[in-house]
This record gives C-alpha cells, structure tokens and sequence, in this order.
C-alpha cells in the first residue's frame, strides 16, 4: 500500500502543478516548439519574465520540465513522458 500511495501523490503533484492554465500553456507550448528559454516563452505568453519563471520553477521542481545551458541561456524542455502523453488526451 505505501508504494502505491507513493505513486498517487507523485501523480497528484503533477495534476496540480498542471492545473494552472499558465503552466499548463508553458508545458504545451514547449512540447509544440521543442526547446526554448524564457524570454521566447514570455513573450509569446505576454507575461513579465519573473512570472513566467516562477512557473517553471514549480514545474521544474515536480520533474515536469528540465534545463539544459548553453552559456548564460537556460533552455527548457519537458522531460517527464507521462506528462508528454497526458498533454495529447488533453489537448
């Protein structure tokens, strides 16, 4: 029972983490685009920068999405399959 309760909870972080329409935008537009940065991703979402990157922090702490560097750039991209497949039932 407790690893199945493990794996509800892992489950229940993402749910909620993907129950934001904005995060939910950010991980759709990068599994649409491929790999970008912020600033690419802000301006197509029209939203200050700091916003944008407070919502890939949480996304990046649940294991959605991971960073790649490339000098000072951060390029981000959706590394959790699951979430990949649950993104195309949705949308």
């Amino acid at each position: 029972m407790d690893n199945n309760f493990k794996a509800y909870n892992e489950a229940a972080e993402i749910l909620k983490a993907l129950a934001h329409p904005v995060r939910l935008c950010i991980v759709k537009g990068l599994l649409d685009v491929g790999n970008c940065n912020v600033t690419y991703m802000q301006q197509c979402l029209d939203l200050p920068q700091s916003t944008v990157s407070q919502h890939l922090q949480k996304l990046r702490s649940i294991g959605i999405v991971d960073t790649d560097r490339n000098g000072l750039e951060v390029i981000y991209k959706v590394s959790n399959k699951k979430v990949q497949e649950l993104i195309q039932i949705l949308l």
